[in-house]
C-alpha cells in the first residue's frame, strides 16, 4: 500500500479556502515592523508658539526623524508624541531664547504611518494613515470593492506588539448606515475576501 504524503502548503491553502474561512495572505513585512506610536520620517507637524508668529509654522521630519526649528536648530522628533515634541521645543526655547514659551504641536500629515488594504479591491496596497481615518475611507482609497468581494465579511487585523488581533467587519451594513463606521489605527490591515470563500 503506498504511503500518503503530507499535504503541501498549497493544498492546505486550498482546503482551508474550501472550508468557508477567508484565507488571508501573509501580513506585509511593513505592517509587522510598523510602530503605531510616535512621529516618524516624512510626518508634517504644525508648531504653534503663542505670540511668536515667526516660530509658528509647518515642519516636515527628515529621513532621520529630525527637523530644523528657528533659533534652536536641529530637533530630534523621532518616536515622540506631539505633546512630547511640544515639551522638547518648550525646553529648548527656554534655554536662552524665550522667557516663557507656550508651544503646541499638531500632526498635519502622518506620512510615516500606513494602513494596508488587501484582497478583492481595485488597487490593493499601502496608503498613508490620516487622523480619524475609517475603514470606509481605506476601501475608497483602494479603489472600492471588486464584484466578487464578500462585502459583509471584511477582516481587520491589528498588530499589537507581537500579537495579531482580528475582527470581522460588516462593510455592507456600514455603507448602508445599518452599522457604525470603524475607525482605523496606524498599521491596520484590511483584507477583503472573495464572496465564494
Amino acid at each position: 500500500m503506498p504511503r500518503l504524503r503530507p499535504p503541501t502548503p498549497l493544498l492546505l491553502t486550498l482546503l482551508v479556502g474550501c472550508s468557508g474561512t477567508p484565507v488571508m495572505p501573509p501580513l506585509p513585512e511593513a505592517a509587522r515592523s510598523c510602530q503605531s506610536a510616535g512621529l516618524g520620517p516624512g510626518d508634517v507637524v504644525e508648531v504653534r508658539v503663542y505670540e511668536e508668529d515667526g516660530l509658528t509654522g509647518l515642519y516636515r521630519l527628515g529621513p532621520d526623524g529630525r527637523f530644523s526649528f528657528p533659533l534652536v536648530g536641529a530637533v530630534e522628533a523621532m518616536g515622540q508624541s506631539p505633546a512630547e515634541l511640544g515639551e522638547t521645543l518648550t525646553a529648548r526655547l527656554k534655554d536662552g531664547y524665550l522667557r516663557n514659551p507656550q508651544v503646541s504641536v499638531f500632526v498635519k500629515e502622518f506620512n510615516s504611518k500606513k494602513i494596508f488594504v488587501l484582497g478583492e479591491v481595485a488597487r490593493p496596497g499601502s496608503f498613508a494613515f490620516e487622523e480619524q481615518m475609517t475603514i470606509v475611507q481605506a476601501v475608497a482609497l483602494a479603489g472600492g470593492l471588486k464584484t466578487l468581494a464578500a462585502a459583509n465579511r471584511l477582516r481587520l487585523t491589528r498588530v499589537v506588539g507581537d500579537d495579531e488581533q482580528q475582527y470581522e467587519v460588516p462593510f455592507e451594513d456600514i455603507s448602508s448606515g445599518r452599522a457604525p463606521n470603524v475607525p482605523l489605527q496606524p498599521c491596520d490591515i484590511v483584507f477583503v475576501p472573495e464572496s465564494w470563500l
